[in-house]
């Protein structure tokens, strides 16, 4: 096998090879020569410096790392089948006209005791502080209400908000921002799904977590120990000085240091453009863990649950135990690489378990967990799922302990998509992949007319698009799911099976425990045979 991947330039961090041959290990140029005008890495770094870690432009992008694993979810193919039906509704005897794909129930649920449920297995990555989930803020949360979805707003949004107000004891007493994000999600909430949200070191020392429980009367919080993106705090950049300080003030990590004249001085000549803004390190401790959970309880949250990261085995294991005692209610991990607003590149591309490798040792200890009588608590996977067939995969993989995919970029895109959708039909430059549709919104959305009968003629007029276009997709995911359980004959969510998958090379086999293609169902077929 080759090189995994090639650094030292990608259009992340907007850099490139001037040569077409390159060293594999080192990603530079076979011939560097001495004059060469760039634009790799090393060039950009040497007067640059540490802004060519992030991907650019900040506020304008998402990034996912493009590292190939040895082994991901490609590996697995879903087994179909010509006999039976399983799941269909109590009292419904399976036939061609009751085994219709139509028929197939998508919902999901997850919790420990009070129960949250979805219309689709899947869910939002954390939304959180950067520039990229605040501007399209609306987009999304309306539509992942009007499709039955959890959403889950990321770390650091109080902290950054520029309107935030304190109390007299340094916590918020108002933050608008916040505010406005709930706002927008319960407008058009219907049951399906919720909004929860993260808390990190920074968001627990300002007392982000009570000001939800008072004013807003959250059921659910999420404490968030990682991501698949990063093992560091969350960052953001910032653009001017005032605001570098403002937030250094407000405790965070913000580099360079925007209180050093040094770093003044070559702001205002315009060497340094911005500045990042990071968060601490968070460090886990079992009893104040179990502390924290029911602290979040006394103050009102019905839900706790808990978001962590591709880190070793070791952390992998400690929350699925820490879990399972303190009852969280849903626990999700993310696999690497993992998408982001604002990661560093190469800690995106080389840090953690990959997704496919960590559900499968995840899968694992799950199954030591209840085969010493201790329940699992509901499980999430997260790291790279874009489409219905991930989904399928990992649900089926994670049998009986998964109950939804997290997904980042994904669930964004078509957010995005129906905002610049709006954007140019305003300036009537509709690009010829929208056009052919139609140059009306009615005509460019299928699902137009049967979201004004939901919601009435008055309210469709002021949907924002990039929640149409949240819908289509999710509506699009539905569907196909729905057409792949049924060809396995799995009309529930809760009947998917690891015996569903079969892996196609002996490498999966051996780390995931799923069945290799040359011998999955080989028992019954060879007794069919000898019958």
């Amino acid at each position: 096998m080759g090189n995994l991947r090639q650094p030292n330039a990608n259009e992340a961090t907007r850099t490139f090879n001037r040569s077409k041959s390159v060293a594999p290990m080192s990603g530079i140029c076979t011939r560097c020569i001495d004059g060469c005008r760039g634009n790799c890495e090393i060039f950009k770094s040497s007067f640059r410096g540490r802004e060519v870690l992030y991907p650019g432009p900040f506020g304008e992008i998402t990034a996912g790392a493009d590292k190939d694993y040895p082994v991901d979810y490609s590996h697995l193919n879903i087994q179909g089948y010509a006999i039976g039906a399983q799941g269909l509704p109590d009292g419904i005897e399976a036939s061609p006209e009751t085994a219709r794909f139509p028929n197939v129930d998508t919902e999901t649920e997850y919790g420990w005791n009070k129960k949250v449920r979805m219309s689709v297995p899947m869910f939002t990555g954390a939304l959180g502080s950067t520039d990229i989930a605040r501007k399209n803020w609306e987009h999304f949360a309306v539509g992942a209400a009007i499709s039955g979805i959890t959403l889950v707003c990321g770390e650091n949004v109080c902290g950054v908000d520029p309107e935030l107000k304190f109390d007299g004891e340094g916590k918020v007493k108002e933050s608008p921002e916040m505010d406005r994000r709930i706002e927008a999600y319960n407008r058009l909430h219907e049951g399906y799904g919720e909004m929860l949200v993260q808390l990190n070191v920074e968001d627990t020392n300002l007392g982000v977590a009570e000001y939800l429980a008072s004013k807003h009367n959250m059921d659910t919080i999420e404490i968030k120990w990682g991501q698949g993106a990063k093992c560091i705090g969350g960052e953001i950049k910032v653009k001017t000085l005032d605001r570098a300080l403002e937030l250094k003030r407000r405790g965070y990590i913000v580099t360079p240091d925007p209180e050093l004249s040094s770093v003044q001085e070559a702001f205002k000549v315009g060497a340094i453009r911005e500045f990042e803004r990071h968060s601490r390190l968070g460090f886990v401790d079992k009893e104040d863990f179990m502390e924290q959970i029911d602290y979040l309880h006394s103050i009102g949250f019905d839900r706790v649950t808990l978001k962590t990261g591709a880190y070793s085995m070791t952390e992998t294991a400690i929350a699925l135990k820490y879990g399972s005692e303190a009852k969280v209610d849903l626990l999700t991990y993310d696999g690497a690489p993992g998408g982001t607003g604002m990661s560093p590149w190469p800690m995106m591309e080389e840090w953690g378990i990959p997704a496919f490798y960590l559900q499968s040792l995840v899968y694992e200890f799950a199954e030591k967990l209840n085969n010493k009588g201790e329940k699992v608590p509901d499980l999430a996977m997260a790291g790279g799922f874009s489409s219905e067939d991930g989904i399928y995969k990992a649900l089926a993989m994670g049998s009986p302990y998964f109950k939804a995919v997290c997904m980042g970029r994904a669930l964004m895109i078509p957010g995005m998509v129906g905002k610049n959708i709006g954007s140019w039909l305003d300036e009537e430059n509709l690009p010829k992949t929208v056009a052919e549709y139609g140059h009306r919104v009615d005509e460019i959305f299928p699902h137009y007319e049967e979201l004004e009968e939901r919601y009435g003629e008055n309210e469709m007029k002021n949907m924002p698009l990039g929640a149409l276009g949240i819908y289509s997709y999710a509506q699009k995911t539905k569907v196909g799911l729905q057409q792949l359980m049924a060809g396995s004959r799995k009309f529930n969510i809760s009947k998917l099976d690891r015996k569903d998958l079969m892996a196609l090379t002996e490498e999966a086999t051996k780390i995931s425990g799923i069945d290799y293609v040359m011998d999955a169902y080989r028992d019954v077929a060879e007794q069919i045979l000898e019958e």
